[in-house]
């Protein structure tokens, strides 16, 4: 159902690789709700993915670019204004990647030059993002940055590797710059924290299926899917949340407030 919640906003959408990515299904959400934007990703992503196929289907343009290059992100802002024809009103930061994972590497036995990468990628692109949009101006009042989280980055997973470390970084930065983009241009800056949701990018962690099914057990209202996702962050686009900012929003169908689940325990309990 669609209730016109963004007629007329603008904005960027970083990270649709696929029909499985919360960017994605988000990118569909917002065009429902009546909103126009950009499209952008990695080159590399970009030619393994389907973003000709999102952006045909929403009448998007895309504009490739490197989170991690300033130059490049400089150039999205300025290319992005341009082809929507006025400030952004949302920006949705879904981009993360641990070279550590990928490679098989434990925590225990990181090569700190894969972990640099990962943090550049998955953290400090969201200020790099931010620094670009807040030094040009091109936020509108009341506007929304929202970047996608998880977790671990208060409880440990151990699978979950260096990127628990990237995530807890990245919430920092949003409480950090929330507080100069709220104070100096009344814009929002948020993080959702996304139950465990079956992306490309998520299904690289290790035992990833069973701890879907654990986590959808531990949670009253069962996991938050992909597409339900897409649904809250269209609520953080849209006028409704304007007084919300500098939170880590917890999207996880209760799991982060229940202690054990009924579910749990019978598993456990011998008969």
């Amino acid at each position: 159902m669609a209730y016109n919640l963004l007629k007329g906003k603008r904005g960027i959408i970083f990270g649709a690789l696929d029909e499985n990515s919360i960017a994605w299904k988000t990118a569909e959400r917002v065009h429902e709700e009546g909103g126009t934007f950009v499209l952008t990703n990695a080159p590399i992503a970009m030619r393994m993915g389907q973003i000709k196929e999102l952006a045909e289907k929403t009448g998007s343009e895309i504009i490739p670019a490197d989170a991690t290059s300033e130059e490049d992100l400089n150039n999205l802002v300025a290319k992005a204004t341009e082809i929507l024809g006025g400030k952004l009103d949302f920006v949705l930061h879904s981009i993360g990647m641990s070279v550590n994972v990928r490679k098989g590497r434990a925590y225990t036995d990181e090569k700190y030059d894969f972990t640099a990468k990962g943090w550049d990628v998955s953290a400090l692109s969201f200020h790099k993002v931010m620094q670009s949009l807040y030094k040009a101006d091109a936020m509108n009042q009341w506007g929304s940055i929202v970047a996608l989280t998880y977790m671990a980055a208060q409880r440990t997973f151990p699978d979950y590797n260096d990127m628990a470390d990237n995530k807890a970084y990245l919430e920092s930065v949003a409480r950090s710059f929330g507080y100069f983009f709220g104070k100096e241009k009344q814009v929002r800056v948020n993080t959702i924290s996304q139950s465990p949701t079956p992306t490309t990018a998520g299904q690289g962690v290790k035992g990833f299926g069973g701890f879907i099914a654990y986590a959808d057990k531990m949670s009253p209202l069962g996991n938050a899917t992909a597409q339900d996702c897409a649904d809250y962050t269209v609520s953080l686009f849209s006028d409704l949340t304007k007084k919300v900012t500098m939170q880590n929003l917890f999207h996880d169908g209760g799991f982060s407030n229940t202690g054990v689940s009924q579910e749990v325990i019978e598993h456990f309990t011998e008969e």
